[in-house]
């Protein structure tokens, strides 16, 4: 049977069963698929009339027709708890769990009349958290679920449509696991002459959807994991994607044979979506703390309700070109889509003073004029630079979870403070070309702009963005022997001081340029205290973010932003942007009233936790960017790296030269392809056929007559320079004045999870919670670190290798001051596991009683018990950490070792002292002392021919010293270089000792 005699069967029984039983059964079909089928008119998108040619069995009437169904019921249907999977890291499993279907009788699919459907919208949010992808001959049919599992929305997808056309119906009602189940039975059984209805996928969501030359694509999230918590809303990674063809089995078959088509899915898979792109279903992190709290705040105070996030034209949403067929097709395209960001997210939480403070770093990577290092350089003729990220730094207090303050107050929780920075390219019109094998191209200006048009735009759209004023840290060269950088940095300069001449007073562009790369080569400047200056000054100009209601608590709001750039934003950059962030951080902590003024130090727990969070923040930024990690990091300009760095530097530059010159190409295709820089169009030439990419990234040259030029001397908005402010404190007004919190904002749902059993390992709070999730820059090579807090004494409960009773308690055996004993039991919390995990897993680890200090005059007791030998060598050679930390502090000597001191300090009082140049007298201890030497012992002492034609050989150097020739191998000097010819190491190798 072939597919239009299966759907012509399909609908022969659909009008049989309206036919046979007129009045329930259009009934049943009605309320089946919601009572919006009356009121809808046919231009809307409406899922019941399609739903009726796949599902339209015979339904039996129901026995008691009166009888209501569960959902009717205030509560929330009994839902068993949901078990974790053991082997999950997270509080969820990475793979989404699909919708449990269960085959019911055709006399339970009835409907009773006068049960009414919820619609989105009428009880508050409903976000979908986890979607099931089922398929049928002609349709795919994508089921959302909420977080609880207890309400559920369907969307249709046309399999047949034509090519170049997306068809998607969307159905506004939200059903109950029961009707959920009944609606896809009923598809199920109307479909089973094709095959029925199976199981395609369970996914975490959707993306988007994208087309090449024929039918459209589904891309979707496979797989997820936890990186951040804030205000109760998680953020997530990606972790695995797929795309899906929205074709038939045998449209797609004829499709993989289109070579284009081919090479467009392996293109776009050159883009790995799988590192550094996250997502949050509640929380707009395409945004900044304070926007979203700014905005959140106008909303209540108009009476309105946001239902769906905005994120048009978000120049942080790297999917925006896949959501754009999505938001033509569907009316709430963000409850089924969900917009990514492309950079870094990290987040720890630290204890200072007892209390606990939570800090996340967040990159945002812009999509607009985005590349890899050499192909984007400068910006483009709409004010866009490359490399533009902004990183946020939110720091708050564990106190209350959500946004809102007691109450209760929405969105006024004064434990919440950001902090937000910039890089990006210079604004100016330059490029580089590593088209030779140079890893250092020349610098080339292409157009020498009078106007610096592109610059006056960039600063426009920053003013808009984050207000006035900019402060421009600029750190390139400024003196080189051939001029590469110091190009940039006077036409930038010119180029500031050009636009600054329009600019109202207080409100100018303050310009700082530095070069920070020889500062660092130099002994006699201090690079960090020069960028803890200039952060200081930042920190004043611009001010930082808090929450709170302007009553009780009092807010502040940034205005303007610190601008960073180098040639290439990356290693400088990120090192100044972890100065400023730390100089930040000592104003949040003084607002959350953690420390009483606003400097952190270095060396101190927060602090090494921010460095080692800027450090992973750098490595990521320029990975996406230059292709490796970061060369220089803030060891380097500290000048406290290792010896070792050296060589790990060249490694670096190695791995991004390779990029650069071999993989950036195609990194750049894939970019150009995933953004919608490029769309195929017929007539037009393919991807991979284009000799540059100039104009998918600039305005079309052929616009430029009909766009209305910008005017030169007043480049800037006005608007974009007033003073932002805080919204004052308003509730919701009308008919949501006395809506609970719930109805606002789901985050006591998808934080605490009412219905599943958690663990307190998998939860992402409780395994971020710990000081020490990042060591210390002093970390010594045995993994033991110093800490900032007393060490405690790891304790072993297991019995010794001979069978001894086991140990004492504890207490008794530590110390004898309970005030340091109390210190490191506070201090054992902090410690990870990992850390210690060596000495840990080393035998014969009990702890020993600390001897008490003695006169060095008094034999110990126990010198002369012999002590039990070890049946493990090495560990005999080694020392535990319990006798390190005990000989350390009460250090004790044997009856030898203090004869030996006493003779050695007693020793010169029994020599007279030299008062003239006249021999001592002849019984004086001094010549006694010489004399007592025997005859035989001073012939030893003579030198033989041998001893002098070794020391001939070391004295007698030739004319090179440093060329080795065959006739000095056999030399004694040389015998290390004879080894290491051999392929020996210069050095012995021996187990490291603490």
């Amino acid at each position: 049977m072939d597919e239009s005699t299966s759907t012509d069967c399909e609908g022969e029984r659909s009008q049989q069963s309206l036919t046979t039983f007129p009045d329930t059964s259009n009934q049943t079909t009605q309320t089946l698929l919601g009572d919006k089928e009356v009121h809808r008119s046919s231009s809307e998108h409406d899922i019941a009339p399609q739903l009726k040619t796949d599902a339209a069995p015979s339904i039996a009437a129901s026995p008691n027709p009166l009888t209501p169904l569960a959902h009717t019921s205030a509560l929330p249907p009994k839902q068993e708890p949901v078990l974790l999977d053991a082997g999950s890291e997270d509080d969820e499993p990475a793979t989404a769990t699909g919708f449990e279907r269960s085959t019911s009788p055709a006399s339970a699919l009835h409907r009773n009349r006068g049960a009414e459907y919820q619609k989105v919208g009428e009880e508050g949010v409903c976000k979908m958290h986890r979607f099931s992808l089922y398929e049928t001959v002609n349709w795919f049919y994508l089921v959302g679920a909420d977080v609880l599992d207890q309400k559920f929305r369907i969307l249709k997808i046309d399999r047949t449509a034509d090519s170049g056309d997306l068809v998607v119906v969307e159905d506004e009602i939200v059903y109950t696991r029961k009707e959920m189940n009944q609606l896809l039975n009923a598809v199920d059984d109307g479909n089973k002459a094709s095959g029925g209805l199976r199981l395609k996928c369970t996914t975490w969501g959707v993306l988007g959807f994208i087309r090449f030359t024929g039918a459209y694509y589904m891309l979707v999230i496979t797989k997820r994991s936890q990186v951040a918590m804030i205000g109760g809303h998680y953020v997530y990674q990606v972790d695995g994607t797929e795309l899906i063809s929205l074709t038939t089995s045998s449209s797609r078959s004829k499709a993989e044979r289109v070579p284009e088509e081919a090479r467009f899915v392996s293109t776009l898979s050159n883009l790995d979506l799988t590192r550094s792109f996250y997502f949050s279903y509640t929380y707009d992190i395409t945004r900044s703390l304070q926007l979203n709290m700014i905005r959140e705040r106008n909303t209540f105070g108009q009476g309105l309700l946001r239902k769906n996030l905005d994120y048009h034209d978000g120049m942080f949403v790297w999917n925006q070109h896949l959501l754009s067929p999505a938001s033509k097709a569907l009316q709430n395209v963000y409850d089924w889509c969900l917009p990514i960001i492309h950079g870094f997210v990290d987040q720890t939480n630290i204890s200072i003073h007892t209390r606990t403070i939570s800090i996340t770093v967040i990159a945002r990577r812009s999509r607009l004029f985005a590349g890899a290092r050499f192909l984007k350089r400068g910006a483009n003729d709409l004010g866009f630079v490359a490399n533009d990220v902004e990183t946020e730094q939110i720091v708050s207090e564990g106190v209350t979870t959500s946004f809102h303050a007691p109450g209760p107050q929405l969105y006024a929780n004064p434990t919440f403070t950001s902090y937000v920075q910039h890089r990006g390219s210079i604004p100016l019109h330059w490029t580089q070309d590593n088209s030779g094998v140079t890893p250092k191209p020349d610098i080339e200006l292409n157009l020498v702009d009078p106007f610096f048009s592109a610059a006056a735009l960039h600063f426009d759209n920053l003013f808009e963005r984050y207000g006035a004023p900019i402060y421009v840290l600029n750190l390139v060269k400024s003196r080189e022997r051939i001029p590469r950088e110091s190009i940039l940095l006077h036409e930038y300069t010119n180029a500031i001081t050009y636009l600054n001449q329009s600019l109202p007073e207080g409100k100018k562009i303050l310009y700082k340029a530095w070069d920070m790369s020889r500062a660092s080569k130099s002994r006699d400047q201090d690079v960090i205290g020069t960028l803890e200056a200039h952060a200081r000054d930042i920190v004043g100009q611009t001010g930082f973010f808090r929450n709170g209601d302007n009553v009780y608590w009092e807010s502040s709001i940034q205005n303007g932003v610190a601008r960073t750039n180098c040639i290439d934003c990356l290693d400088r950059t990120n090192a100044a942007q972890f100065i400023i962030g730390k100089c930040a951080l000592g104003h949040q902590l003084q607002a959350l009233g953690i420390i009483p003024n606003e400097t952190v130090e270095f060396e101190t727990d927060v602090v090494n936790v921010l460095s080692h969070m800027y450090h992973a923040h750098g490595d990521m930024i320029a990975i996406q960017y230059g292709g490796s990690h970061l060369v220089n990091t803030m060891a380097t300009y500290r000048k406290i790296n290792q010896w070792s760095s050296q060589s790990r530097d060249m490694v670096e530059s190695f791995k991004r030269y390779y990029n650069n010159s071999f993989l950036d190409r195609q990194r750049q295709e894939a970019y150009n392809l995933f953004l919608g820089n490029y769309t195929f169009a017929q007539g037009q030439p393919m991807l991979w056929d284009l000799a540059t990419d100039y104009y998918l990234h600039h305005a079309d040259p052929r616009a430029w007559s009909q766009r209305r030029r910008k005017n030169y001397i007043k480049w800037f908005d006005p608007s974009h320079l007033e003073q932002r402010s805080m919204p004052q404190q308003a509730g919701p007004k009308g008919a949501l004045a006395n809506k609970p919190i719930d109805f606002f904002d789901e985050y006591w749902l998808e934080y605490y999870r009412p219905t599943n059993l958690s663990a307190f390992p998998k939860i992402l709070s409780y395994k971020v919670n710990s000081a020490r999730k990042y060591p210390t820059p002093k970390e010594s090579q045995d993994g033991i670190s110093e800490l900032n807090v007393p060490q405690p004494i790891p304790v072993s409960k297991n019995k010794q290798q001979n069978n001894e009773k086991p140990e004492t308690d504890v207490s008794s055996l530590i110390t004898s001051n309970p005030e340091s004993l109390e210190k490191s039991s506070l201090a054992s919390e902090k410690l990870p596991g990992n850390a210690l995990s060596d000495w840990l897993r080393q035998p014969n680890h009990q702890l020993q009683p600390t001897p008490t200090p003695r006169d060095t005059s008094q034999p110990p007791k126990n010198a002369q018990q012999p002590e039990k030998p070890l049946k493990d060598k090495s560990a005999a050679t080694q020392w535990t950490l319990n006798q390190f930390v005990a000989n350390s502090l009460n250090p004790t000597v044997v009856d030898s070792e203090a004869d030996e001191y006493m003779r050695y300090i007693n020793h010169p009082s029994n020599l007279p002292l030299v008062v003239s140049t006249e021999d001592p007298p002849h019984n004086s201890d001094f010549l006694a002392y010489i004399q007592s030497n025997s005859p035989d012992a001073a012939a030893q002492m003579l030198s033989t021919e041998d001893d002098i034609a070794d020391f001939e050989e070391f004295v007698n150097v030739g004319d090179d010293p440093l060329t080795v020739t065959d006739a000095d191998t056999p030399k004694k000097r040389y015998k290390a270089y004879r080894q290491w010819l051999k392929g020996r190491s210069l050095f012995k190798q021996q187990r490291a000792d603490l």
